[in-house]
């Protein structure tokens, strides 16, 4: 690990904890320090620095407020990854267009795809009998080579006739709506929670049964108030964090 270190003022209006709060943070986002990486210990870095333990610990306490860092008991201080930030929980684009548009690489595996009936949890949220037509699919997408998000959806088949057989690896389903179907959503509604994953789902995202993950439920409508997609999604909370503005 190299660092660097430059002397605190003493004599300046800054506090030297948050002086050393700043040195630090600064060395985390030049990547001085990768992520998962550990800080020099607290002993250290009140020799480094020539301050006390008191200024480090209110330092380091800060990182961790601001999610630079995270601790672990007995082990000292670690660099926090870094989140992906998305923002299509206020918007109508899907979470690979935000993936994309930031430069991450996204793949997207399709699961399993049939054509199924409604059940009633989808057909209350699309608005259909049960047991009318959907194609229902399930699909892993992973970011940057890790798994990322697993996403169960089921649309009315009488709006994407054919989409049950039709090649999605790799592709954004909403493009292919949009191209292939002319569906333009303009509007959604997303409910959000924190969920523990059945085996099965902690599997394909490479975690284990108490790693806690975020669902997210999703309907989407057209123009015209008619509902065409439905999904729920399990999100790595260790991977991502959501924005949304109010203005």
């Amino acid at each position: 690990m190299t660092m660097t270190y430059r002397r605190l003022i003493r004599d300046g209006s800054e506090p030297l904890w948050m002086q050393l709060m700043r040195e630090l943070r600064g060395q985390i986002e030049a990547g001085e320090i990768a992520p998962d990486q550990p800080l020099p210990s607290e002993a250290e870095l009140t020799d480094l620095y020539g301050v006390s333990r008191t200024v480090v610990r209110e330092a380091l306490r800060e990182l961790v407020q601001q999610r630079m860092i995270y601790k672990v008991k007995g082990r000292g201080a670690f660099v926090a990854p870094r989140k992906t930030e998305l923002r299509f929980v206020g918007s109508v684009s899907g979470s690979a267009d935000d993936l994309r548009e930031s430069g991450r690489r996204v793949t997207t595996h399709t699961v399993s795809q049939s054509l199924s009936p409604a059940d009633q949890r989808e057909a209350d949220l699309l608005q259909v009998p049960v047991g009318e037509p959907v194609v229902r699919m399930r699909r892993l997408r992973g970011v940057d080579g890790q798994p990322w998000l697993l996403v169960d959806t089921a649309l009315p088949a009488r709006l994407v006739p054919g989409l049950d057989r039709a090649v999605l690896e790799n592709q954004s389903l909403y493009d292919v709506l949009r191209r292939r179907y002319g569906l333009e959503p303009v509007g959604a509604d997303r409910w959000i929670e924190a969920v523990f994953p059945e085996p099965e789902d902690a599997a394909l995202l490479e975690v284990t049964t108490s790693t806690p993950l975020l669902g997210i439920e999703s309907v989407a409508w057209l123009r015209d108030g008619t509902r065409f997609e439905a999904y729920y999604a399990l999100h790595r909370s260790d991977q991502t964090r959501f924005f949304v503005g109010i203005r």
